[in-house]
Parts: structure tokens; C-alpha cells; sequence
């Protein structure tokens, strides 16, 4: 039995009270007027821009040259002046597009983290299901970490959902009125045109059913895992044997609309039909990766002592294989919409090569490159520590996956990784470690009557 130590319950509300102070900080800076922004462009312009990515030189440069051409107005022929009114509207639309982005940034930041860690827990329920649909007999001795993980994932969706619906059209400038109202100056023809599935209603109601079929499914499947371990026979296992096969078909349709809703149609204009597999292939490596992560640390407190080094290169098996099909479908998506060249396609990658170099191939060399360098070889997925420094690289690359995924469409090249970024992590790690570390001190660590657990037990690879 795991006792939910008192160092770590501290070090969880610690980490939620920097992020909390961090986010509205993050709120508070962000309250800035027309002229504070002219005034910060105007600085960073006189020193070389904030950093490489954030600001284009060549927009820097010409705010002087807007204001020298609006200042000189008044001693020019009739067509300078003109000349001159087009370059204070310029200048006038570069500032209220970094008003904006300014504006969106600490939503965005918030929303990323949320979903992060919602994703995590969400990854994790379906590996869960896998395990029990598959009848699996190498994983039952560390089922009660995936439940306790679980745990988070319906408080977890709740709070994304909330912060979409709070952030309006700071997040999905679909969720602005004017954008499908004809004759409004915003109108857009092609978000008009999808507004029976992009509105605020449908997309609430359609998230209420997503965790509601996932929560039903988490709360039975541990209710039949609990009473299994009381049972003197397998019926308790067998029901979750076959809700386990049911909600992996509810999943799968309601993941990939789930992406939509929540991620791809912060870029309305923009759609791939690999998308939903894309992000099911992020969640399940970062679901597996913590899966690791938790039962290293339980293992080193001195509990689980019958879980070896075969479970553990199992899950940093899974880790790879996860990683590879991640980058199988990231290039697949590539390549056909790089290919063919679609203007309203191909904009989604121009957009993030030229605005996101660092984060962009960042990612990509933590996300592929590092996995496959570091766990191809067998005998290092059975070093703890190895493990934790891969696990550790992949979900900090996964998390610039959403990050490249969300900022693009928001800030626009007004990105940076501060105080909303990373306060807005610290504040959902500190909730995730609580809730999970609690969830997993309520049961014995270990489902003992279950029908594959002797085989767990003896697993050796």
C-alpha cells in the first residue's frame, strides 16, 4: 500500500502555487494598450528584436520607417501623401496584429499545458484498455498506476474544455460571432461554411459526450478491478474484458473528433485526415512514458518488488514503438501536404518552418532522433535511469508538439517560452502529481486476484 507522502503533497502545492502566480502575472502583462505595444516594437527594433524567432527583422526595421514616412506626410506632393496614409495603416495593422497576439499568448500557454497532461491521462485509459482487451499477461502488476493516473482525466478534460469556452476567440477564432455574420468586416466565407459542426454549442455538447463515454468507462473498468480482488471467480475481469473492447471502438471515433474540435480547428482554414491518428500517437507515448516513470519511482520508494527489468523494457519498448509510429505519421502528414503543394495546405508547414524553427525541429529531434538513438538498443531499456532521461526528453518534445500545433494559429511569430508557458506547466504538473499520487494511495498497489497476475509476476524477457 502507497502512502501519499507529505514532501510530495508540498511539493505539489508548490508547484500550483508558482504557477498560479505565474498565470495571472501572465494575464496582468498581457493587459497592454495600442501604445504600450507600439512602444515595446519600437524598443526592440533599436535592439536587434526579442528573440530570433519572436519578431521578423524586416517588420522591426520598418516601424522607424512607417513613423518617418507619417511624420514627413505634411511635406510631400498629393500622391506622397497618399503614399504616406498606406504606410500609417500598415504600421497601424502591424500593431494591432501584435496587440492581438499579445492578448491570445497566456490563454494559449494555459490551454497547452491543460491539455497536455489531459492527454497524458487520456493516453493512458486507452493503453489500459488494450491491456485488458489483449488479455495481456505481462502488465496487470502495474494496473493500479495506470488507474491511479486515469484519475486525472476527467477533472483534466473539464478544465480544457472550461479554458476553450473562457478563452473564446483568443483560442478558436471560429467562436467569434462576426466571422460567420454576412456584411460583419471579419466575415469568412469558409468558417461560415463549416459553422454546423465549429459553434460553441456543438462544440460543448460534443466534449460532454467525449468524457462522459471516457469517465464511464474509467469508473467501471476500476470498480470491476477493485471487486475482482474480493471475487472467488473471474466474472469482474470478464465484464472488463468486454467494456474494455467496447469503449476501444467509442475511443477511437471520439479521439480523432476530439482532435479536431480541440486542436486542428484552432486553424480553420486547415485540415489533414491523418490528424486524429497524429495525436493518438503523441498521447500514447506520453501515456506509456509516465506509465515508466511512476512505477521507477514506486519501485525506488521499495514497493512493487515484483515488477523487474522485463517490465520495464516492455514499456520502454512501447516508448520506441510509440516514438516511431509518431514519426511515421508526422512525415506521412509532411510529405503528402509538402508535396503537393496546396497553398491553403501547405501554409500550415511554411508558417511553422519560417516563424518556429527552434521549436519545429527542436521537436522533431527529441521526438524521433533521441528515442531512436537511445532505446533502439535493448539493454538500455532495461537501465532505470536511462529511461527517465529518454522519458524525460520525449514528453518535453511532445509538449512543443501541442506547443507548434496551438501558438502558430494565436500568437502568430510573437511566440516565447516565459513566465505564462512555463508557470502554466508547473501549475498543471502540481495538479496532476496530486491527484494521481492520491488516486494511486486509496487502493493496494497491486490487483491480486486478477487472472493474469501470476504471470506478470514470473514475466521475463
Amino acid at each position: 500500500m502507497y502512502t501519499f507522502s507529505n514532501r510530495l503533497k508540498i511539493a505539489a502545492f508548490v508547484l500550483m502555487l508558482i504557477g498560479a502566480l505565474g498565470i495571472v502575472y501572465g494575464f496582468m502583462d498581457s493587459d497592454k494598450t495600442f501604445d504600450e505595444v507600439e512602444t515595446m516594437l519600437a524598443n526592440e527594433s533599436h535592439h536587434g528584436g526579442g528573440h530570433g524567432e519572436a519578431v521578423g527583422h524586416e517588420e522591426t526595421n520598418n516601424l522607424d520607417s512607417h513613423k518617418e514616412e507619417a511624420h514627413s506626410e505634411n511635406h510631400t506632393t498629393t500622391n506622397d501623401h497618399a503614399s504616406g496614409h498606406d504606410s500609417v495603416d500598415e504600421h497601424t495593422k502591424h500593431v494591432n496584429h501584435v496587440l492581438h497576439a499579445v492578448h491570445n499568448r497566456p490563454y494559449s500557454a494555459l490551454y497547452i499545458a491543460a491539455f497536455f497532461f489531459m492527454m497524458i491521462a487520456l493516453g493512458v485509459l486507452a493503453f489500459y484498455a488494450v491491456q485488458y482487451a489483449a488479455q495481456a499477461g505481462w502488465s496487470p502488476l502495474l494496473f493500479r498506476i495506470m488507474e491511479g493516473i486515469t484519475y486525472y482525466l476527467l477533472p483534466g478534460a473539464l478544465i480544457v474544455v472550461a479554458i476553450a469556452v473562457f478563452a473564446g476567440d483568443h483560442i478558436f477564432v471560429w467562436m467569434n460571432p462576426d466571422m460567420v455574420k454576412e456584411g460583419s468586416p471579419k466575415y469568412d466565407a469558409l468558417v461560415a461554411g463549416k459553422k454546423g459542426w465549429l459553434n460553441t454549442t456543438g462544440f460543448v455538447i460534443r466534449a460532454l459526450v467525449f468524457i462522459g463515454g471516457w469517465s464511464a468507462y474509467r469508473y467501471f473498468s476500476r470498480k470491476f478491478s477493485l471487486a475482482q480482488d474480493q471475487a472467488n471467480d473471474n466474472k469482474n475481469f470478464k465484464k472488463t474484458f468486454r467494456i474494455s473492447a467496447a469503449f476501444l471502438v467509442f475511443f477511437l471515433y471520439t479521439e480523432s473528433m476530439m482532435s479536431w474540435d480541440w486542436i486542428m480547428s484552432v486553424d480553420p482554414h486547415w485540415f489533414s485526415t491523418l490528424f486524429g491518428w497524429y495525436v493518438l500517437a503523441g498521447m500514447m507515448v506520453c501515456g506509456i512514458t509516465v506509465i515508466a516513470l511512476i512505477t521507477m519511482y514506486l519501485k525506488g520508494k521499495g514497493l512493487l518488488p515484483q515488477v523487474n527489468d522485463s517490465h520495464l523494457h516492455d514499456l520502454a519498448k512501447f516508448m520506441f514503438a510509440f516514438s516511431i509510429f509518431w514519426t511515421y505519421l508526422w512525415f506521412s502528414q509532411f510529405m503528402l501536404i509538402w508535396y503537393s503543394n496546396i497553398p491553403e495546405e501547405v501554409t500550415y508547414f511554411v508558417t511553422r518552418i519560417e516563424d518556429y524553427k527552434l521549436p519545429f525541429f527542436g521537436m522533431l529531434a527529441m521526438n524521433f532522433i533521441f528515442p531512436l538513438l537511445i532505446l533502439m538498443n535493448s539493454d538500455y531499456k532495461r537501465i532505470p535511469w536511462f529511461v527517465v532521461m529518454a522519458g524525460l526528453v520525449i514528453l518535453v518534445g511532445h509538449y512543443f508538439d501541442i506547443f507548434n500545433m496551438i501558438m502558430p494559429a494565436t500568437v502568430g511569430d510573437q511566440w516565447h517560452i516565459g513566465i505564462p508557458e512555463i508557470c502554466s506547466m508547473l501549475f498543471f504538473a502540481g495538479l496532476f502529481i496530486f491527484i494521481v499520487f492520491y488516486a494511486i494511495s486509496k487502493q493496494p498497489l497491486v490487483a491480486k486476484r486478477n487472472p493474469f497476475l501470476k504471470e506478470s509476476e514470473h514475466f521475463h524477457y
